[in-house]
């Protein structure tokens, strides 16, 4: 059923977000793979999150889910599962789990749903090979339903990422921490860098250098059972942060964000843009409040959002904006949950902006004030940020009406309750 989003006059209050979407599945991961129990606070309860703790009892881990999370942990306690592991909608739970699997040396058929089943998992199944597994999918890139299994014990490697990745990273990584020897990963822009650090927290030995490139070298090992404190998430933050920029009367805070390396972005360049943001860091987390502002657009590289999830929002944001935006060399959107690229250009279109798809770069003439938005009606084609980043350009704008929005429970279960909460 057709969901409507009224347009409002102010916005002003306080949103929280999930724990944090890459830090609640790495998370469980790591704590499966632990001797004992750890403790999970603030674990996000987004489907995507819940189905990598549904795929880790499959392989025989016990996970108690109440207010806090704890799970019994083991790598001995894998088993093979008896089905197949359905990772739902989730890239990071396919990947991250093949490299999973690969180190333990369980075999498992992984698979997922429509949107899931057109990615590729080619760039995972090359490293994996490269250190003994077999990893096969469907067709040339590898898509899902995708099996792996192996019968000798891992190599380690020394291996360069051919595109930016912190998802390939990461199953590498898990993988190595079964290899015989040292594992080598070796970047050329930086990605989030979630697994290094709780893998250091955990008592993996992890090291990073830069010089050339970026260089992450793992020994391998088990991590130790521990409690996690899991901030929110400042990927889901970026779409109130928009909303308190391009309201016209509008304030908005989100606290406890994660404000590690890799995931804020977002805020500079919408910064850079003329934004008023207003950011208080303390150790790892921050607190951010956004106000009605009047955006300026701007160049924006891909290395300023390594994992891009945030263009689709930021697309509203530059077809707001006075003057042009280009995203560059951000064609990596096409392999996401969907066509995130254009998609993106589609949306600002339909706001009212001009856009034009020039090879891996999208270019959007803004109208200078979200209140030109045209109403708008969005298929977000089981893409959780296409629908939300439409619900804010509708709130902000003339409205919205969006055909589904039950593939934000993916991610942000409350979405919509927290926004009509600031209205």
């Amino acid at each position: 059923m057709a969901f409507e989003v009224l347009p409002v006059a102010s916005l002003h209050g306080v949103a929280k977000t999930p724990g944090d979407k890459s830090i609640s599945h790495r998370a469980l991961m790591i704590s499966a793979l632990a001797d004992g129990d750890s403790t999970l606070e603030g674990l996000s309860r987004g489907h995507d999150v819940l189905g990598t703790a549904a795929a880790l009892r499959s392989l025989g881990i016990e996970i108690e889910d109440d207010a806090t999370v704890i799970v019994h942990g083991g790598a001995d306690r894998m088993v093979e599962p008896i089905s197949n592991l359905d990772c739902g909608n989730s890239g990071t739970t396919i990947r991250l789990m093949l490299g999973l699997l690969a180190g333990r040396g369980i075999h498992a058929t992984l698979v997922g749903d429509a949107s899931l089943s057109g990615r590729p998992m080619d760039r995972v199944k090359v490293p994996l090979e490269l250190m003994g597994a077999l990893v096969e999918g469907q067709g040339p890139r590898c898509q899902p339903p995708v099996s792996v299994s192996r019968t000798d014990p891992l190599v380690g490697i020394d291996y360069t990422l051919p595109v930016a990745s912190a998802q390939v990273k990461s199953a590498i990584l898990f993988a190595g921490l079964f290899a015989s020897s040292e594992t080598i990963v070796r970047e050329h822009s930086a990605t989030r860098v979630h697994t290094e650090e709780m893998f250091t927290e955990a008592g993996i030995a992890v090291s990073v250098s830069k010089d050339e490139a970026i260089t992450t070298t793992l020994q391998p090992g088990l991590p130790h059972a521990r409690t996690w404190h899991i901030p929110g998430d400042p990927s889901q933050a970026a779409f109130f942060v928009v909303a308190g920029l391009l309201g016209a009367d509008a304030s908005v805070t989100i606290s406890n964000l994660y404000a590690g390396p890799g995931r804020s972005g977002f805020l500079d360049v919408l910064m850079r843009m003329g934004a008023s943001i207003q950011r208080e860091i303390s150790g790892q987390t921050m607190k951010v409040t956004a106000s009605s502002s009047e955006l300026l657009g701007t160049e924006i590289l891909a290395t300023e959002i390594p994992s891009l999830d945030e263009v689709p929002i930021l697309s509203v944001a530059a077809a707001a904006a006075q003057g042009t935006t280009i995203f560059r060399d951000v064609g990596e959107l096409r392999v996401k949950e969907s066509d995130r690229y254009a998609q993106s250009a589609a949306l600002a279109r339909s706001l009212g902006a001009t856009v034009s798809e020039q090879g891996d770069d999208l270019v959007i003439e803004g109208l200078g004030t979200a209140r030109r938005f045209r109403q708008i009606s969005l298929d977000p084609h089981g893409d959780h940020r296409m629908a939300m980043s439409a619900a804010i350009a509708g709130v902000v704008g003339a409205g919205a009406t969006i055909s589904d929005i039950s593939c934000v429970e993916t991610s942000f279960p409350g979405f919509f309750d927290q926004l009509g909460g600031l209205a």
